[in-house]
């Protein structure tokens, strides 16, 4: 091996004759093959392993922080009765779970790769589907506030009558197609392989739906609510524009657009570049992963400050909120032991 090393910086350094001749084609195309040999020598699993370890231990993180504000904002709603009327809180609220959901079974599924669970493969695709499926709720929830907004702006006599009336169903329906879609897509994954390979265990979980008519299918999901949501958005602004609400006084109006369009892109981007590059071997495709899951995990960490706590409404509640717990705390304690 050292011998065959030793001839590639001589192929580097040959002259410009030199490298026409028939001798100096064998040579380059040794080293080559050579080059292919080290540049193939690669176990993609010790990279799965350890990008599951930091992905786990950011999800931890993210799940932590997005169930703390996700159970303070369903507290304030919740014990509001005009708020638990209100579809967009209750959208918000809906969106919200499927975050915490969301970092809570990445939580789990990263965790049994970098453990090396040794689970069976029929429970890693469950997991795995169950995070897919609420991962694209919470871009289908962004789609269905947009519409709400859009609705409670520009169709004001009509929207609560209309919204009202299918508010549930729409829910409901948006579910049953995300369901469906995703045990179709499984069902046909799964028709290459035996019973005895689904229920076998794995140390490391494979992950389903890497072939091409799934990422198809899955691009689709992901272009859908995402032209929803910016058609709303125009439409919104259209309206708001031509009514003085996006005049150069409202500052704030414009400025909430920009920073859900901001976060919308930093949402979408992580996830197209995610669905197109897949998983390949190397230092490079290892760090832009990472860096890309870095910037995803942001993105869902803002979620909630964003649609939640940005809310003019919910700021006043939680203060509220808030100083009713800390005068219930501070009354507790100044009666003493009894």
């Amino acid at each position: 091996m050292q011998k065959k090393e030793e001839h590639l910086p001589q192929i580097l350094f040959l002259g410009k004759g030199e490298r026409n001749s028939p001798f100096s084609n064998q040579r380059s195309q040794v080293a080559l093959k050579i080059m292919n040999l080290s540049s193939g020598h690669c176990n993609i699993s010790d990279w799965l392993r350890l990008e599951a370890t930091v992905k786990a231990s950011v999800y931890v993180v993210s799940f932590s922080f997005v169930t703390f504000i996700t159970v303070v904002i369903i507290a304030i709603v919740s014990q509001n009765s005009k708020l638990r009327k209100e579809v967009r809180y209750i959208l918000l609220c809906h969106h919200l779970l499927c975050i915490s959901s969301y970092c809570g079974l990445g939580v789990v599924f990263q965790g049994m790769r970098a453990l090396l669970a040794n689970s069976p493969v029929l429970m890693c695709w469950v997991v795995f589907g169950a995070q897919l499926s609420v991962g694209e709720g919470i871009l289908f929830t962004l789609a269905l506030m947009a519409v709400n907004t859009y609705l409670a702006i520009c169709w004001p006599l009509k929207y609560l009558s209309f919204v009202h009336s299918v508010r549930y169903r729409i829910l409901a329906g948006t579910w049953m197609i995300i369901i469906l879609k995703n045990v179709c897509l499984f069902l046909i994954e799964s028709t290459n392989s035996t019973q005895t390979a689904v229920f076998k265990s794995e140390p490391l979980c494979p992950v389903i739906l890497n072939g091409v008519p799934a990422r198809a299918i899955g691009m689709v999901f992901l272009f859908l609510p995402l032209s929803v949501i910016l058609i709303s958005y125009s439409l919104i602004y259209r309206e708001g524009k031509r009514a003085g609400h996006f005049n150069r006084s409202n500052i704030k109006a414009r400025r909430t657009v920009l920073i859900h369009l901001v976060q919308l892109s930093i949402h979408v981007i992580p996830t197209l570049l995610f669905i197109g590059l897949g998983k390949m071997c190397g230092v490079f495709f290892f760090a832009l992963n990472l860096v890309l899951f870095g910037v995803f995990a942001f993105a869902q960490c803002f979620n909630p400050l964003i649609y939640g706590l940005w809310n003019r409404e919910l700021q006043s509640r939680l203060y509220h909120w808030m100083c009713c717990l800390s005068w219930c705390g501070h009354s507790m304690n100044s009666r003493g032991p009894v």
